[in-house]
């Protein structure tokens, strides 16, 4: 359901409850981000947030940013034992070892790629027809493009980045547009 935020605007249900979802909502969620660097950063937030309130990473988003070199794939990569105890020590990200080294890993996968190929990859499952979601119960957690997307992601080298998580991504960065039909920012 839309819900009408302090403004008077019809938002998606999900963006009233803080000022930072509101703000998430309207400039960011479900716009088109077509950089690896952009995807990269999004990929690795989703998989923070898997388990947790989006709230958390939103609050946490500048210290992780801080955190993992602004997510530049070729510092992440090069991190060793010092930088994973770093990480695990500082209380301004959430400190999951899984996570931690997920995103090192993902770093180095994306490496591997050549550049632009990890958004041509990711883009490659927007779907051919998407229908504007009339409630929040309309909104799937997963998708068959989304459950193809996390098998390639895999294949890639890529980990912690499920079929959930792969959903979350392509809401997040517009590959799908899931804001509710009579959402404002649709």
């Amino acid at each position: 359901m839309t819900v009408v935020g302090p403004d008077g605007q019809a938002r998606c249900g999900w963006a009233t409850s803080a000022p930072e979802y509101v703000e998430y909502h309207d400039t960011e969620w479900g716009k088109e981000i077509r950089t690896d660097l952009g995807l990269f950063e999004r990929m690795t937030l989703e998989g923070f947030q898997s388990g947790l309130s989006w709230i958390t990473i939103l609050r946490k988003r500048e210290n992780f940013r801080a955190a993992f070199a602004r997510f530049d794939p070729v510092a992440i990569a090069a991190y060793g034992d010092a930088d994973f105890e770093r990480l695990m020590a500082d209380p301004g990200i959430v400190r999951n070892r899984l996570k931690i080294n997920a995103t090192i890993s993902n770093a180095r996968a994306l490496l591997e790629l050549d550049d632009g190929e990890f958004t041509e990859l990711l883009w490659s499952f927007r779907p051919a027809k998407h229908v504007a979601p009339r409630t929040l119960a309309d909104v799937p957690a997963t998708t068959p493009e989304s459950v193809a997307m996390a098998k390639a992601l895999k294949k890639k080298g890529f980990v912690f980045v499920g079929p959930t998580t792969a959903y979350a991504l392509m809401q997040a960065t517009g590959i799908v547009n899931d804001h509710l039909k009579t959402c404002i920012a649709r």
